[in-house]
């Protein structure tokens, strides 16, 4: 084959990735922009934690220190978990539910959008807002607490929190298609909460009660919590690894959870 038949072959496949790659951008930026101008989500899920860190790392325990850290160090990880968990469950399990009570999976479906580009887009946008968060939770840190984590740590930090968000969109998208739009907001808070506290985000594990240590270990959002200690300073007590692992198999189990809601959802719909 010549070189000029090479490059006219090329070519169909060249602006059919381009079409699609601009596709995909703009369903995130829509996306990014729909939540952006929806208050109860953008300032909810961002203030929420980001008001809890100035409460009790910045003013209540001001030159504390909890397992060798500085409070402050200690809460900007744990409360950056907070806020990167309830980003994602909201925007998945809340946003998907109403979208499908209202129909707009079935519009979305009937266009030309690649089926992927809804889940990426609204996967990138949570990973947008979890990075958002935790910029604001180091500037904070860094300004008014006395928390000097560096380049290294401090980038440890953010790309451990925004990473692990993937987890807590799989949770998320697995209530979205088995809660319904009216009941959403609860069970994702039935969750978000508790699963918040059992896991050591609101205060040091150690401190709960023994049997809720106990518990801690089974729940994805001790793992994502425990990592990002790592990033600040706090000993583990298990490897990096062991932490990935449980939450790579926590977000296979909801991937699964999530499909069969989305096949029973069809059997509903197309019968």
């Amino acid at each position: 084959m010549s070189a000029a038949s090479k490059t006219f072959t090329q070519l169909p496949l060249t602006r059919s990735l381009g079409r699609t790659i601009a596709i995909y951008a703009k369903e995130t930026r829509y996306e990014f922009l729909r939540l952006l101008r929806l208050p109860v989500y953008s300032l909810s899920t961002i203030m929420f934690p980001v008001m809890f860190y100035v409460l009790f790392g910045l003013l209540l325990n001001r030159g504390h220190e909890a397992n060798g850290v500085s409070v402050a160090a200690y809460l900007m990880a744990s409360y950056g978990t907070f806020g990167v968990m309830g980003a994602s469950l909201f925007a998945f399990g809340v946003g998907v539910a109403n979208e499908r009570g209202l129909g707009w999976l079935q519009v979305k479906r009937a266009s030309p959008m690649p089926p992927f580009a809804y889940f990426t887009a609204k996967t990138v946008v949570c990973m947008t807002f979890s990075l958002i968060i935790v910029l604001i939770l180091l500037v904070l840190g860094t300004v008014f607490g006395g928390v000097h984590l560096g380049g290294g740590p401090g980038f440890r930090l953010l790309a451990t929190l925004v990473l692990g968000a993937i987890a807590f969109c799989a949770m998320g998208l697995a209530i979205g298609y088995f809660a319904g739009p009216n009941s959403a907001p609860a069970v994702v808070n039935v969750l978000y909460l508790p699963l918040s506290f059992a896991s050591g985000l609101w205060i040091p594990v150690e401190m709960l009660p023994h049997f809720m240590q106990r518990l801690a270990p089974f729940l994805p959002p001790y793992h994502l919590g425990r990592l990002a200690l790592g990033a600040v300073g706090v000993a583990s007590g298990s490897s990096i690894l062991e932490h990935w692992e449980a939450l790579a198999g926590f977000t296979l189990i909801c991937l699964g959870i999530a499909r069969l809601g989305f096949q029973l959802d069809e059997d509903k719909t197309y019968g």
